[in-house]
């Protein structure tokens, strides 16, 4: 009888812990940082609490407005998660977006420690400058605090540059999602909180890598800056912050609600102005990718750094950018070396038959 008792109390729990709504979205929110490891510091705030404020704004909002949506925090107190934690907390309940919050620094010899500012939002890729490569090391070092770190992550050392060419032979499937959401924070960062335009960017963080879904990891500002230190510790910023993200997360729910599909060939080209090509049928064409954005950008946009003429293609409703078309790939490499100190992170795209390909 004790047993058939204890089976029905088992039972119960198991009901009870279901979510309502089996086709909820599930949103992960990951403050990052926690417990002894503090993250960046500033004169006063530390980076782990304003990580963990932002994200329970966040899901607040989330849980207050957005309908059949479920929040699911990697932490929500004061505590330390390996970032292998981190990512099976998200992959363990099927999460449909994973957001890692952040708090930005660099090195106490900079000579713009102090003046330094702005926003930035991170998908996983290849780092394509240096200061990239730094943020993702600053962020992936937490690793160090953990047991022996090197046998649970496969060797990688997050102070090796060699570690990283890993992120170059990975291909999240789910990228393009990924960039779409992120340069949706991006422009809420600098339309609704006022933040410096830092750009949407790609690097090697081993928590976005190990997670099975579309992620980002955003940078809220520079703690080092006591300006922006003041602003990222008050209440109203963390509220703009937070507000700034939900505003893209409900858009993006709205349209991605357990309906995202991966699929490469969804490409639809559009141009303005059109360029002159050299291209017969059938040729690969080469063209160089520089800018995302989700909105059209108009041509004579501060952003293009006068490069003219650009075209764009949309994919996944996100607005990419390039520039040059060939049928060379010297003469690609050619062209983007040209346009590499304006645009650091441009890389090379292959077209054929006017559709993108992979």
């Amino acid at each position: 009888m004790n047993k058939y008792i204890y089976n029905i109390i088992l039972l119960v729990i198991a009901f009870l812990l279901l979510p309502l709504n089996a086709n909820a979205f599930i949103v992960v929110i990951d403050p990052g940082h926690g417990g002894k490891d503090y993250g960046a510091l500033g004169v006063k705030a530390k980076e782990k609490d304003i990580n963990l404020s932002v994200a329970l704004l966040l899901g607040d909002m989330i849980k207050n407005d957005l309908k059949d949506t479920k929040v699911v925090y990697t932490r929500n107190s004061d505590k330390f998660l390996s970032l292998r934690e981190r990512a099976d907390i998200a992959n363990k309940v099927s999460g449909d977006l994973f957001i890692s919050i952040h708090t930005n620094s660099i090195a106490k010899k900079a000579k713009n420690r102090k003046t330094i500012s702005g926003a930035s939002v991170y998908t996983l890729g290849l780092h394509k400058t240096e200061e990239n490569l730094e943020v993702a090391k600053r962020e992936n070092s937490v690793i160090e605090l953990e047991n022996d770190y090197s046998t649970s992550y496969s060797g990688f050392d997050p102070n090796s540059s060699e570690s990283y060419i890993i992120f170059e032979l990975n291909q999240n499937k789910h990228i393009d999602q990924s960039i779409e959401f992120a340069s949706a924070v991006q422009d809420e960062f600098i339309h609704t909180a006022n933040r410096k335009d830092r750009g949407v960017r790609q690097a090697g963080f081993l928590v976005l890598a190990a997670t099975s879904m579309p992620s980002i990891l955003v940078e809220l500002d520079f703690i080092c800056n006591p300006t922006q230190e003041k602003f990222l510790n008050s209440k109203s910023g963390q509220k703009k912050l937070a507000t700034a993200i939900f505003n893209a997360l409900k858009k993006y729910a709205n349209k991605y609600n357990k309906t995202i599909v991966t699929n490469t060939n969804n490409t639809e080209i559009t141009s303005t102005p059109k360029q002159t090509k050299e291209i017969k049928i059938n040729d690969i064409e080469y063209k160089i990718q520089f800018l995302t954005s989700s909105n059209i950008i108009n041509k004579k946009d501060k952003r293009l750094k006068g490069l003219n003429p650009v075209e764009f293609y949309k994919e996944n409703n996100i607005y990419k950018y390039t520039y040059g078309s060939t049928a060379s790939w010297d003469k690609a490499l050619s062209i983007l070396n040209e346009i590499k100190a304006k645009f650091p992170e441009a890389f090379i795209v292959k077209f054929k038959d006017g559709k993108r390909i992979k």
